[in-house]
């Protein structure tokens, strides 16, 4: 079977976070007698073909190279939002990845068009699928639908794209929850994969250091993991792996509260690196709003090192509470500083936790077991 992947973020080199989730579906989805081809957007540096773990990737140009930099760095909604410029650049996007998608449609004749993420991705499968009859697939990793949260009268077009879908795909219940409306029929949980064969326990474990990995930004609550920093009772070291918009107002904030000596800043750091700063930290503070998943509560789980999460979103998929994490609730400050004091004080506890957590995320984020179950849902399509 053929699928040809479309997506606005991939990896661009060994080592690149950006949707390094999808390659290792595409790799694992061999495993499962299908082919995957990926369409991606072109940056600086970049070559048109390239093969990445056996998987063929091609680039589609649409700016001039000094504007190609709508993708791969997480911040495609804000540069649309305050340029013109970038609006001008997301039109070509769309126009570009259109006409590209549809050559390589009546080239490589995919039995399914997977569209990951319905904006900007989805338009031009949609679009194509129509054109073609291809059956396509779309997928939503989260900032998808949050876009339609900051942006209502998107939803005839969400809409437009779901209701052309053979299948919509969420990663969590909670975004499934979210998609349903706008959808023909029930959206389908289906997670993302992690890399099984990186992150594992390392036994240099710190007992005084606790991690936050993620965009310095409001949706990833990093100004409330300072603040619990300052409530708890451990003197407890925060290594903070990412950067963000919001950093130098972080930075200040925990300069006033007395935490500069306490507080790492690494920021973003290669994703082959992250396993060992995660295997390094007795717990992971991830008090991320409305996430859509949170893989990297996964990734930490991996690693036995349990996440301390609030309750929101696609996170209550990811941790069981008192069973593989613990979950407070949204903005409990007092809570969750709690709770992080509990996990790194008490090791029996963490190494319960650490254990269970390994497990339950080898289960059902194992890239054998995500791409058995895209395989199922690509067989389902296609047989219908």
């Amino acid at each position: 079977m053929r699928v040809l992947f479309v997506t606005h973020s991939f990896p661009r080199f060994g080592g690149d976070a950006a949707g390094s989730f999808l390659l290792r579906l595409a790799a694992a989805l061999s495993g499962e007698n299908v082919q995957v081809r990926v369409l991606a957007p072109a940056a600086p540096g970049l070559e048109r073909v390239a093969v990445m773990s056996g998987i063929e990737v091609r680039r589609f140009r649409y700016a001039p190279r000094s504007h190609e930099t709508l993708a791969y760095r997480g911040t495609m909604a804000e540069d649309v939002s305050r340029s013109y410029v970038a609006k001008a650049a997301l039109g070509s996007f769309i126009i570009s990845q259109t006409g590209s998608l549809l050559s390589q449609a009546r080239q490589w004749k995919p039995h399914i068009i997977h569209a990951h993420w319905w904006f900007p991705n989805g338009i031009a499968a949609a679009t194509v699928s129509r054109l073609t009859g291809t059956p396509l697939i779309t997928t939503s990793h989260g900032t998808d639908l949050r876009l339609l949260q900051k942006t209502p009268a998107a939803r005839p077009l969400a809409r437009y794209v779901f209701g052309r879908s053979s299948a919509v795909t969420c990663v969590s219940e909670w975004l499934a929850q979210q998609a349903a409306p706008l959808c023909r029929s029930v959206p389908v949980v289906a997670p993302m994969p992690v890399d099984v064969s990186i992150f594992t326990p390392r036994g240099d474990r710190d007992s005084n250091r606790m991690v936050f990995v993620g965009r310095l930004s409001a949706q990833k609550g990093i100004e409330d993991a300072i603040r619990a920093l300052a409530l708890m009772s451990r003197c407890t070291i925060l290594e903070v792996v990412g950067d963000g918009p919001d950093k130098a107002r972080l930075v200040a904030l925990a300069d006033s509260l007395g935490l500069s000596h306490r507080i790492l800043w690494r920021g973003q750091v290669a994703h082959d690196a992250l396993p060992a700063i995660l295997s390094r930290a007795s717990a992971l503070v991830a008090p991320f709003i409305e996430e859509g998943l949170g893989l990297v509560a996964a990734e930490a789980q991996l690693c036995e090192t349990p996440p301390v999460a609030y309750a929101s979103g696609g996170l209550t998929d990811v941790v069981q509470n008192d069973s593989t994490g613990t979950l407070v609730a949204p903005h409990d400050i007092a809570a969750l500083a709690a709770a992080l004091d509990r996990m790194i004080g008490d090791t029996g506890h963490r190494a319960r936790i650490g254990r269970a957590g390994r497990a339950a995320a080898l289960a059902r984020f194992s890239p054998a077991a995500t791409a058995g179950r895209y395989a199922g849902i690509y067989h389902d399509v296609t047989s219908h």
